[in-house]
């Protein structure tokens, strides 16, 4: 019997064929990755689809930014000759300017992962060391200003307070009935404020009194008025007034 010789031609095809697939699976995801932009862009056109990527990419950009954020750096702070003047300081009102906050009967309210619940007065927060910045503050509307504000930072109370270091939140209350929130690696950041001052005079009804947050390391929605309650938590049960309208929660600055 003769024995059957190998056909090289054959055996060079099979080789062929696999490197032409290999090459072709290679093209093929390149140019799927080109396509990538085209094919999301054309999701948008679907209304079902609408609504699930833009809260994917909402979702992304915060995952994103979260991860980028460096809690020793810092905000730019300016020279007193760059502020704006406090009567050119706009006003951005979730409701109204003055919901009527009876100034001489309110307390903070505390509650949730802490040692020291309870109501705190405003004397007790003025009672911490006082920090004053001239810093940024950036509306998502496109205008920005500078001004002064002074305050307690916000990591001074939380040790008054006695915060579980482990907690992740804090959620704000106000008295408007706007809420926020923030992670807890921003409620720590030494510019972050329990804001009672502003242009160094206690801060008036139109832009909060008798308390606010003043964050200038995020978006100008973040840093609510007339806050009234504080909760440290490691669950977000409400995130914020404007998050839930669609808008990104972590929004750095």
């Amino acid at each position: 019997m003769t024995p059957k010789i190998p056909d090289s031609n054959a055996d060079s095809k099979i080789v062929d064929s696999k490197i032409d697939e290999r090459k072709f699976k290679q093209v093929n995801r390149r140019e799927l990755l080109k396509l990538s932009p085209v094919i999301a862009l054309g999701g948008f056109a679907i209304p079902s689809l609408r609504e699930p990527l833009l809260k994917q990419g909402l979702g992304f950009s915060d995952w994103a930014s979260a991860r980028l954020f460096r809690s020793g750096h810092l905000a730019n702070t300016f020279a007193d000759s760059d502020l704006t003047p406090l009567e050119e300081f706009p006003l951005n009102g979730y409701d109204v300017d003055d919901p009527g906050v009876i100034l001489e009967n309110w307390t903070l309210t505390v509650s949730g992962a802490v040692r020291k619940p309870g109501e705190y007065t405003l004397a007790q927060i003025q009672a911490l060391p006082r920090t004053r910045q001239n810093t940024r503050h950036v509306c998502v509307e496109g205008w920005d200003v500078i001004g002064r504000f002074g305050g307690a930072r916000l990591s001074d109370f939380l040790n008054l307070i006695g915060a579980d270091p482990s907690a992740h939140f804090i959620i704000v209350g106000c008295a408007d009935d706007y809420y926020e929130s923030l992670d807890m690696a921003t409620a720590q950041h030494s510019q972050t404020l329990l804001c009672y001052e502003m242009y160094d005079c206690p801060l008036t009804r139109e832009h909060g009194a008798p308390l606010r947050l003043n964050v200038p390391t995020k978006i100008g929605y973040k840093q609510a008025k007339y806050v009234t309650d504080l909760k440290v938590t490691h669950v977000l049960d409400k995130v914020g007034y404007w998050e839930d309208q669609g808008y990104s929660w972590f929004y750095g600055l």
